[in-house]
């Protein structure tokens, strides 16, 4: 069944299920009566030659250029040649999917002022599936992002390039072989495209759809560590969390106690009375991540359902207000959050594993858990890559969003950068996923040691998807394949999966 664009009630999950799932879509019946009367209202105040930015004047420096009328029936198409100056390799098509959703969902409150034939054809490219070719670098994020922008429009006039059945394809040959029609754009048809912050916001949205599962992957990684080491679980108690205050913490210590129920090793008498901070404050930290998130989440959604354009036509009143709704900096600013939070989470995951390597702090484990230390070397390296992983993503931490450079002639003379920050908190994660990866690896070669004893009902059933990837290390070999196949896995949410088929939903 398709899924119902409406103007205000769009999911992350939904743009999950649109984007990378290919979901079709529609929009909701009473949205086209709504962009209908707004195009009504935008015509008769072209035919009495009202004044309106992007409509009959140019954009930035050039706004207050009067266009002709003949000048105005080509300008929305020069707008969009000029404005597809993007460079570097393509964005997935997942991206230019959730981005045209994106911008589908903003027409659907009807005071954008296009023709509904424009819609339509944006709704043809994602049920035909053709997917515009957008490359990653280009936008400032603030008139929106306007180069990628461009570079989708570009295709509804059967220009361009754009993915089709697997084939990178002249955009013109795209939309035939899909039996979509081309069009040519009308006064405002072309702005009405392009000027919003949809790329930087469904780069956004599926980073977050992914980073929430991560997260609960990182607590399943922790919880295996934990019985690794023989942990003090008294510091994961749900009253020590509720007495602070902070839901994120509550929910993650409750996660890692439903992951290591039933642990035999847990149920040893010989703990320490207080373990180290990368053991006893996991569910502080990731806690924090876990409220940052829910903030970021807010964030996006509201995006995701609000009116990002300029100018905006209420056709209710017949008003025209020109402000700054494509500026990306409500949603990059908490993204820049959502980086540094999986930067920590990585860090700690980085230290929780290096207490499982050191034959110091590893609880009678084999130094670096070789089977055979001195001659062998175990997973020594494997730390070297988690802290390779984690020193760039401190770097890719420093933000973007305050990095503002100005634009059109001092115009534009503030913007977000958010497509920067999009950008570099999917590297961030990446990264997130192999560290956390390695740790599982780590993880699943300390339980070995510990057997006879049994893990948690959760540990063990992560244990067996690292072992479905992973053999035992009984002597040194190359671990490069194990490790991108352990962060793949991490990726694809294979071990969330796999605990909660095992012990039911983790907390969300």
């Amino acid at each position: 069944m398709s899924i119902v664009l409406d103007g205000k009630s769009l999911t992350i999950e939904q743009l999950k299920a649109i984007a990378r799932d290919r979901e079709t879509v529609e929009v909701a019946s009473d949205c086209w009566d709504k962009i209908g009367s707004c195009r009504a209202m935008l015509q008769k105040k072209i035919d009495a030659r009202e004044i309106m930015y992007g409509v009959n004047t140019g954009i930035g420096e050039f706004s207050e250029v009067v266009l002709t009328d003949e000048q105005m029936l080509n300008y929305q198409r020069y707008l969009v040649y000029s404005h597809c100056a993007g460079i570097g390799d393509p964005l997935p098509e997942e991206v230019v999917r959730a981005a045209i959703t994106g911008r589908i969902n903003v027409h659907c409150k009807g005071h954008s002022g296009q023709r509904p034939v424009i819609t339509e054809r944006l709704v043809d490219l994602l049920n035909k599936q053709v997917t515009p070719l957008v490359f990653d670098k280009g936008s400032v994020g603030a008139c929106g992002d306007l180069s990628p922008m461009s570079q989708i429009a570009i295709v509804l006039l059967g220009e361009g390039e754009a993915f089709f059945e697997g084939e990178r394809l002249p955009g013109g040959e795209a939309l035939e072989r899909a039996g979509i029609e081309p069009i040519q754009f009308k006064a405002r048809d072309g702005l009405a495209c392009i000027n919003g912050s949809n790329v930087l916001t469904a780069l956004a949205g599926l980073i977050l759809y992914d980073t929430e599962r991560w997260i609960k992957t990182a607590e399943i990684a922790a919880g295996m560590t934990l019985e690794c080491l023989k942990a003090n679980m008294n510091p994961y108690d749900r009253r020590l969390h509720e007495h602070r205050g902070f839901g994120g913490a509550v929910a993650s210590a409750q996660n890692i106690l439903k992951i290591t129920q039933d642990s035999e090793i847990l149920q040893l008498k010989e703990k320490k009375v207080q373990d180290a901070y990368s053991m006893r404050s996991t569910p502080q930290v990731i806690g924090a991540a876990r409220d940052a998130m829910k903030y970021a989440r807010s964030q996006v959604e509201i995006e995701l359902n609000g009116l990002g354009d300029n100018p905006i036509f209420l056709w209710e009143d017949e008003t025209v207000l020109t402000g700054a709704n494509f500026q990306g900096t409500p949603v990059s600013l908490p993204m820049e959050m959502v980086g540094t939070a999986i930067s920590m989470v990585a860090v700690l995951s980085e230290r929780r594993s290096n207490r499982l390597f050191h034959p110091a702090l590893n609880v009678g484990l084999p130094p670096f858990l070789a089977q055979k230390p001195g001659m062998m070397s175990g997973l020594m390296l494997s730390q070297y890559t988690q802290g390779m992983l984690c020193a760039e993503t401190r770097i890719l931490s420093h933000p973007a969003a305050n990095q503002s450079i100005p634009a059109a002639g001092d115009q534009e003379d503030f913007v977000s950068m958010g497509m920067n920050t999009s950008l570099k908190t999917k590297q961030i994660l990446r990264n997130g996923c192999g560290v956390v990866g390695i740790e599982l690896i780590a993880g699943a070669q300390a339980l070995d040691y510990r057997l006879p004893l049994q893990p948690g009902t959760g540990t063990k059933a992560a244990y067996e998807v690292v072992r479905k990837h992973v053999d035992r290390l009984e002597e040194d070999r190359p671990t490069q394949n194990d490790n991108n196949a352990m962060a793949a896995a991490v990726a694809g949410h294979e071990v969330l999966e796999a605990v909660e088929q095992a012990v039911g939903p983790l907390e969300a």
